[in-house]
C-alpha cells in the first residue's frame, strides 16, 4: 500500500513537472474549491484558531480570512509538488532572497548560524532558495514521513542543490561536527508544537498561552550560535521574498526564554500583517499549561 502511495505521488510530481505555472494555479483554484467547499479540510480547526487569535474580528471577517488562507494553502500544496522538480532559474525568479550579506558576514568570520523560519509563505521554495543564496552549507531539519519511499525521494529532491536534510530525531548530530569543518547554517521551523511539553517554553502568542519548542534556544546557547530571522512575504501569487534579519548575536547573554520570546514576537508581527499566509490548519494550541 505504501509503495502504491509512493507511485501515485511520483505520478503527481511528473504531471507537475510538465505543467506550466499558469496551469498550476488553475488547478490550485480547483483544489481550493475542493478542500474548502467540498471536503472542508480541517475547517473547524482553522476557524477556531482564527477566532481565538483575532477575538476582535467579526464572523464575516473570520470567514473571509479563512477563505484567503485556503486559497494560499492550495497554492502552497501544488507549489510543494512543483518544488520537487523546479529548476534553479525558476526558484531564483520566484523566490527573491534579500540581505544575504548578513549570513555571509558570519560565514566570512567562520561562524555557523541558526536560520529561524516558520510555516509561513512557502517553506519548500524557501529551503531551496536559501541553500542557493548564502555561502554556508545549509542543513534543514525535517519530520520523517510514515511512507519511507516518499521520504527517501523527498530528501533526495530537496537536497539536489547541495542542502543536507536531517531528521529532527538526529538534530544532535548536526552540532557534533558531522556536517564538516566549515561554518554551516541550520534551518529550523521554530513555530512547531513541541513533542516534549515538559521542556516547552511558555509564552503569549496570538492571544494564546503557547507551548514553544525549546530546541532553537537550547542549541543557540549551547553552541553560542547567532540566530537570524527569515522574514517571508508574498508580493503576488506564485512569488515570494525572503529577507534575512539579525535576531540575536550573542545568545549566551540572554536570559532563559528570551530568545524564544524574541522569535515569536517577530513572527507574530508578520502574521498580524498578513495572517492568511500562516499555516492555520495545524493544531498549534493542542497543549494546555494547566493540564500538562
Amino acid at each position: 500500500m505504501k509503495f502504491l502511495e509512493y507511485i501515485s505521488f511520483r505520478f503527481l510530481v511528473l504531471c507537475s513537472r510538465i505543467t506550466p505555472f499558469f496551469l498550476v494555479y488553475f488547478w490550485a483554484d480547483v483544489f481550493y474549491f475542493i478542500i474548502y467547499y467540498v471536503a472542508g479540510y480541517r475547517k473547524k480547526v482553522v476557524i477556531d484558531n482564527l477566532r481565538k487569535s483575532f477575538p476582535d474580528k467579526s464572523e464575516k471577517e473570520i470567514k473571509a480570512l479563512a477563505k484567503k488562507f485556503y486559497h494560499h494553502l492550495a497554492d502552497v500544496t501544488l507549489e510543494a509538488i512543483k518544488a520537487m522538480t523546479i529548476s534553479r532559474k525558476q526558484i531564483q525568479k520566484r523566490y527573491v532572497v534579500e540581505n544575504v550579506e548578513i549570513p555571509n558576514e558570519y560565514f566570512d568570520r567562520g561562524q555557523s548560524v541558526l536560520l529561524l523560519t516558520s510555516h509561513y509563505g512557502n517553506w519548500e521554495y524557501g529551503m531551496l532558495a536559501t541553500d542557493m543564496a548564502i555561502k554556508h552549507q545549509t542543513v534543514a531539519l525535517y519530520l520523517p514521513l510514515t511512507n519511507k519511499y516518499s521520504e527517501k525521494y523527498g530528501v533526495t529532491r530537496r537536497g539536489r542543490f547541495g542542502m543536507k536534510m536531517v531528521a529532527v530525531q538526529q538534530t544532535k548530530s548536526v552540532f557534533d561536527g558531522s556536517i564538516g569543518s566549515g561554518p554551516f547554517g541550520v534551518i529550523m521551523a521554530a513555530d512547531q508544537s513541541p513533542s516534549n511539553v515538559e521542556r516547552a517554553i511558555w509564552l503569549d502568542f496570538l492571544n494564546h498561552d503557547t507551548a514553544c519548542i525549546h530546541g532553537p534556544e537550547a542549541y543557540a546557547r549551547k553552541m553560542n550560535m547567532p540566530a537570524l530571522y527569515m522574514r517571508i512575504s508574498k508580493p503576488r501569487r506564485g512569488h515570494y521574498k525572503l529577507t534575512f534579519e539579525k535576531l540575536i548575536d550573542n545568545p549566551q547573554q540572554y536570559e532563559q526564554g528570551e530568545i524564544t520570546r524574541l522569535y515569536f514576537s517577530r513572527l507574530e508581527k508578520d502574521i498580524l500583517e498578513c495572517p492568511e499566509f500562516w499555516l492555520w490548519s495545524h493544531r498549534r494550541w493542542k497543549h494546555s499549561r494547566n493540564k500538562e
